[in-house]
């Protein structure tokens, strides 16, 4: 590394704190006052026109409960009620991008990777739709399922159906990555760890596992409660998880090393959480949200830093998310949806390249494409997203390897007991003198491109049986057709046959009369 480089970066790690200067407001109470007495009224009463239409509620009852998502950028809202009624439009500015009833239950529904894409999970079959809610495709290969996930750097739909099988179809070519049943009860929650691309799942045993689409067995089984899990959140750097339960305890868990760090118990039993770009954490139980500002600490969990009542006893909430880069907490429940104001709870800084909310046309087909060619292949998730670095270092090793404070000399076969976990990626790396993984820098690895080619001898293989089976196929249907049409010719000849004896037979008995 140049000594013009490592003077950049130090520059920058100077200036790093000056660049974002804004910073996410809390509420501040008064003596003798705390902050989840304050009502949204009160809120919305010190707000701008702006930020105040933010807060509003949308009454749409007999079509409930309604399960909702926001796209990564926090501009589109996706609302979908289990009598068919699906909806989106832009929550802001509150355009209706389109609105339509599909006549059958809706169970789930997710963005894909661009707000003009998404996914709805209904009776039968999955189905996608685009912007203006017009059908793209039917998932036939995904039955039945009531729970959706989405990966958006792999491009990955990830289902759980009703039989138990767990699904990752890549969106991107329309393949079925790996369906595999879990061998366990329906799940209760399906999410997944942004750091790994992990996918956890929430059982009725209180158990939960954590899977991959290169593995066809769970990677970690934790048993996390003695009773059923309600749901789980995992936060965006990947080192800690909430699980919480139906016998009113809630718990922090860190992944990794997947120990305990806090119990708590609840008035309540919850039923969904929610958790914010700044770590806020909101537990609804029937039709109120009560929402945490310092869940780790010890006593952050007793009182709450806001509180949310529905003004009705039957809107039960049946699902909850922060919208990205606003400090809005969306709430569907039994008779519509509610958007509330949690200051605090949103990141004021977003990076345009990774989410937009102002992107146009031209931005979002760009944000496409090179979403597209930056794809990660699905092969490399694993619990440890570092491991193709260490993989390579390992590599570039002496075949001696000395052992730290002896002096004796061990064999490199001794030391890959150690890195089994490692021997599927020689056909992934490429053997580069120049990678180089220091404290400072870690550069790219090059990947060989052929790896990923699929195999053209099996491809032929594969394309000759085919043809084969159809050449017979073809074959027997025409023997099949040829001995038809030669009954059908017999039978017209006997019948003909019959009518000319008929025939024969009445003239003679006239010529006798």
């Amino acid at each position: 590394m140049s000594v013009n480089k490592i003077q950049k970066i130090s520059f920058y790690k100077k200036e790093r704190e000056y660049l974002h200067q804004e910073t996410s407001g809390f509420l501040q109470p008064g003596p003798n006052e705390s902050t989840y007495q304050i009502s949204q009224d009160e809120i919305v009463k010190s707000l701008d026109i702006t930020s105040a239409t933010k807060y509003f509620d949308l009454h749409l009852p007999h079509l409930g409960p309604y399960k909702i998502d926001y796209f990564r950028s926090g501009r589109n809202l996706l609302l979908g009620g289990r009598q068919g009624h699906v909806a989106v439009f832009d929550w802001i500015t509150k355009e209706l991008g389109c609105e339509f009833n599909v006549r059958e239950s809706v169970h789930a529904v997710q963005w894909l990777h661009m707000p003009t894409m998404f996914a709805v999970a209904q009776a039968d079959w999955t189905y996608v739709y685009d912007q203006n809610g017009t059908e793209i495709h039917c998932l036939k290969k995904l039955y039945r399922v009531y729970e959706l996930d989405f990966l958006p750097y792999h491009f990955l739909l990830v289902s759980a159906s009703d039989n138990g099988f767990l699904s990752w179809l890549d969106i991107s070519t329309g393949e079925l990555v790996t369906n595999f049943r879990m061998n366990l009860p329906r799940l209760t929650c399906l999410k997944h760890n942004s750091f790994n691309a992990i996918t956890v799942t929430g059982h009725p045993n209180g158990v939960v596992q954590m899977w991959s689409p290169n593995h066809r067995e769970p990677i970690v089984k934790l048993l996390c409660h003695a009773s059923t899990i309600r749901d789980i959140v995992i936060d965006k750097e990947g080192c800690e998880m909430i699980t919480t339960s139906t016998d009113q305890s809630i718990r922090v868990w860190d992944v990794r090393n997947f120990k305990m760090k806090q119990e708590a118990r609840l008035p309540s039993i919850p039923s969904k959480i929610a958790l914010s770009q700044k770590n806020l954490l909101a537990i609804a139980s029937a039709n109120v949200v009560n929402v945490y500002k310092n869940y780790d600490s010890i006593n952050g969990l007793s009182t709450p830093y806001m509180r949310h009542r529905l003004s009705s006893r039957s809107s039960i909430i049946s699902s909850i998310k922060f919208c990205p880069y606003e400090d809005v907490l969306g709430i569907g429940h039994q008779n519509g949806f509610t958007s509330v104001l949690i200051p605090g709870s949103g990141e004021p800084n977003f990076d345009a390249r990774e989410a937009n909310p102002y992107m146009t046309k031209t931005q979002r087909r760009e944000m496409e494409v090179k979403a597209l060619l930056d794809k990660i292949d699905h092969r490399l998730i694993d619990l440890d997203p570092n491991f193709l670095p260490q993989r390579d270092d390992y590599r570039n090793r002496p075949n001696q390897i000395k052992i730290r404070g002896n002096s004796k000399k061990i064999n490199r076969k001794s030391a890959d007991n150690r890195h089994e976990k490692f021997k599927n990626v020689n056909n992934i790396l490429e053997n580069n003198d120049d990678t180089m993984i220091n404290n400072d820098r870690v550069e790219p690895i090059k990947f060989d491109v052929e790896s990923f080619k699929p195999n053209r001898r099996r491809k032929n293989k594969l394309a000759n049986r085919l043809r084969l089976k159809t050449i017979q196929q073809e074959k027997q249907r025409r023997e099949t057709i040829k001995k038809k049409l030669k009954a059908k010719k017999l039978e017209k000849i006997k019948l003909l046959k019959k009518n000319l004896n008929k025939r024969s037979k009445n003239s003679v008995i006239k010529e006798n009369f």
